[in-house]
């Protein structure tokens, strides 16, 4: 990050904390950031060098809010989001539901003269503005968890899953679960990053038109998205993200050569509607689709469904699943035997506890290929990187970092599998690369992958656990995630 863009993030983060003090979240300051920045950038487009049509009607766009001060500037800022919450394509995409939460017209003046009017956002490198935008969000997450932080995967977990999946120009990228995009545009700058000086006129427009394409539920989060989108390059109109809708409801009908997704915690399905108020109303059934194996109640297990009908035929997938997935009986194990039948499930990554902002999870990284029917299964050996066992992170004093992964990364081997060999044998035990026989899996009870091999260190020898302040998250973690599956075995009882 340039000198420039640490500044700006810098002072845009000061005015955050004056904000706090009136009572705004840090998720609600980077919503009004994103509106500000929408409308200055909008009409900076229509002035030299670009001279391009208006998209926000004048009435509506940034000069109107330069000249007013006080209250008259506090109603038709208020004025301005509900009009253009009413607009169709991005406009509405943008500001739905937006509502003027800068209760201060003064603070709301000094926002919009001393931060955003300042800068030629429209000038600026999209790398450079997507920076600063990023670490807007990177900031709100950590700040407030309960905010931006659940939407949030580890940004150098993505970059490690991108760096395996190599996305290549001509690809179409999705995910049903984008949050603020942050799969989409790290496959977006590998590919600028790896193909940009022999990109074609015709691939440079499908990377801006059609590479990336998301859902997002929370209307919120998917604004977010939308801007950091815009921030990156890509034409968001018609925009390439839908928001409101729950992704789980029914097969768009749309299919993809690559998945990456990280879809959100929490074990029980539900009906996910947004109201007419922007709030999401949820009604707990399973789903019925016939493109699905089987119906549950799962709320994982129906997005790794999900994610299989979503692929083209040898597309290729990367998806974040907790434990539960790996092991549950029922419809988790009919779910692995037909995934693993149907396609190729040939890695899976074991993450370490305490890298994400959600409390609780132990997750891992599922990695498949689509194939054409066939009788035989189409998984011949499943290889598994364990970098849970022995390794402690913590967001705040460890947080994981991109070097962490190299190991992994370096196993893989994209497109490459035939060349991967392990790093585990007898003679090395404490390797963390190792390889199953689809044979060999399909004998262990209900088609458990919950697949580890090393000891655990700390139950040998007390000199090797962790710093107390990690145990103790690491319990809180545990405990977490047993009220959590008591809590749900209560309410299927109830049912």
């Amino acid at each position: 990050m340039t000198n420039n863009t640490q500044q700006i993030v810098n002072k845009a983060w000061s005015y955050a904390h004056v904000l706090r003090d009136d009572g705004l979240s840090y998720m609600a300051y980077t919503e009004q950031i994103t509106f500000l920045l929408f409308l200055k950038m909008a009409d900076e487009q229509t002035k030299p060098p670009y001279n391009k049509p208006p998209v926000v009607p004048p009435k509506l766009g940034w000069p109107s809010l330069l000249k007013l001060d006080g209250d008259e500037l506090e109603i038709h800022y208020r004025h301005v989001l509900e009009e253009l919450g009413r607009q169709p394509g991005m406009l509405g995409e943008v500001f739905k539901k937006a509502r003027q939460d800068i209760q201060n017209p003064s603070t709301l003046k000094k926002l919009i003269v001393d931060l955003i009017d300042t800068e030629q956002w429209s000038s600026m490198q999209a790398d450079v503005k997507g920076d600063i935008y990023e670490r807007l969000l990177a900031k709100s997450a950590a700040e407030s968890p309960k905010g931006a932080g659940q939407y949030f995967t580890p940004r150098q977990l993505i970059k490690a899953i991108v760096d395996v999946m190599q996305p290549g120009p001509d690809d179409t990228v999705c995910d049903p679960a984008c949050g603020t995009g942050g799969f989409l545009l790290s496959a977006l700058d590998y590919v600028i990053r790896e193909h940009g000086r022999e990109l074609n006129p015709d691939q440079k427009k499908h990377l801006r038109k059609a590479f990336v394409r998301g859902w997002e539920l929370v209307p919120n989060t998917a604004r977010l998205g939308i801007m950091n989108l815009y921030l990156h390059g890509v034409d968001t109109d018609p925009c390439p993200m839908t928001s409101g809708l729950d992704s789980l409801s029914g097969d768009p009908g749309e299919r993809f050569s690559m998945v990456l997704t990280n879809p959100p915690f929490g074990k029980k399905s539900s009906i996910s509607i947004v109201n007419e108020e922007g709030d999401i109303e949820k009604e707990a059934q399973a789903y019925e689709r016939q493109d699905f194996w089987t119906a549950t109640k799962n709320k994982q297990l129906n997005f790794l469904q999900h994610v299989k009908t979503l692929l083209k035929v040898n597309g290729r997938c990367a998806i974040v699943v907790p434990d539960n997935v790996l092991f549950e009986g029922g419809a988790g194990e009919k779910v692995r035997r037909n995934l693993m039948q149907q396609f190729d499930v040939h890695t899976l990554l074991r993450l370490p506890t305490g890298i994400f902002y959600a409390q609780g999870v132990k997750a891992n990284v599922l990695f498949f290929d689509a194939k054409p029917a066939q009788e035989a299964a189409w998984t011949k050996k499943l290889w598994v990187h364990d970098l849970r066992t022995n390794m402690h992170f913590t967001l705040k004093t460890n947080p994981l970092k991109r070097a962490d992964l190299d190991d992994f990364v370096k196993c893989y081997k994209p497109r490459k599998h035939h060349l991967r060999k392990p790093t585990w044998s007898d003679e090395t035990p404490e390797g963390r690369w190792r390889s199953y026989d689809y044979e060999e899996i399909t004998k262990r009870d209900k088609l458990n992958l919950d697949i580890f091999w090393l000891k655990d260190k700390s139950l040998e020898d007390s000199d090797d656990l962790p710093e107390p302040d990690v145990l103790a998250q690491e319990i809180a973690d545990d405990l977490q995630t047993a009220l959590e599956q008591f809590s749900s075995i209560a309410e299927e009882l109830k049912a």
